[in-house]
């Protein structure tokens, strides 16, 4: 019997806190056997991004085609893809091989501010990516960007999904931990999920923390990682829901870093494993 298998297609983060790092890291706890295609290398901590150096799209096309042809993949996600070219390559190889179980993070602006997308590529991923995507996980700036709409309101958010989902993907999860001071209670985070015909609200505490470096690579990580071993996309995401839940709220425990923290992707397992014993 093969172990379930997931495919990263995203940037490195020297810091470990995000990109292949973290979403490495996400399918080891919850039982899944990780590959890679790196599109970037990134030199970061948590004070920042301090580079970026792109692969070209024919060395990440080539490290898709060498896990596609030999390990195989049974769900994988993207990432911090940077430009069309990359993005054209990516969705490129996972048309080629016939993925269905893909989950889009359209990672648009890293956590201190820097620039991880190229203004020209969001055509690029709402008409080659989005049409492939099974699931696509976008805070509220990228759904904006996605949608072309301001989001102000949750009536806003659910028109955002609507157009997004427009675009070809199946389900829209737009997170909502952007949401403060948009009339939401400021000790919930609400993430919209939509799939072309219903919605539904997933809510969780607001933790007061700068300890949030790579929540939405470790988010989409952990969606895939269920996926892979044969979830549901709606169980896949409320597990992927308590996974960052717990990864947030037990952060602070690393003291990791002068900035933006880390998450703990290893408190869902922990916290587990802690109920087993009693």
């Amino acid at each position: 019997m093969t172990a379930p298998r997931a495919l990263t297609i995203a940037g490195s983060d020297s810091g470990g806190g995000a990109g292949i790092q973290a979403d490495l890291k996400t399918f080891q706890e919850l039982g899944v056997f990780g590959m890679s295609a790196i599109t970037a290398i990134t030199v970061q901590n948590t004070l920042g991004v301090h580079g970026v150096y792109p692969m070209t799209p024919e060395a990440v096309a080539e490290q898709i085609d060498a896990v596609g042809s030999d390990l195989g993949v049974d769900a994988l996600k993207t990432g911090m893809l940077l430009n069309a070219e990359i993005i054209r390559a990516a969705a490129g190889r996972i048309s080629a091989f016939g993925w269905k179980r893909v989950v889009v993070d359209p990672v648009m602006v890293a956590k201190g501010g820097a620039e991880l997308l190229r203004s020209d590529a969001v055509q690029a991923i709402q008409d080659h990516l989005l049409p492939l995507a099974l699931i696509v996980t976008p805070n509220i700036p990228e759904a904006e960007t996605l949608s072309g709409i301001r989001i102000r309101t949750m009536d806003d958010r659910r028109e955002a999904a609507r157009r997004i989902a427009g675009c070809g993907a199946g389900i829209v999860v737009i997170k909502g931990g952007h949401a403060e001071g948009q009339g939401e209670d400021s000790g919930i985070v609400v993430d919209l999920v939509y799939d072309g015909r219903d919605f539904e609200s997933l809510s969780g505490r607001r933790i007061p923390t700068r300890h949030t470096h790579g929540t939405g690579c470790t988010f989409s990580a952990a969606i895939a990682a269920r996926l892979a071993a044969g979830a549901e996309p709606r169980e896949a995401v409320r597990t992927a829901r308590d996974f960052i839940q717990a990864a947030i709220e037990d952060a602070p425990a690393l003291g990791l870093g002068g900035g933006h923290g880390p998450t703990d992707h290893g408190a869902y397992r922990k916290r587990r494993e802690a109920q087993v014993k009693r």
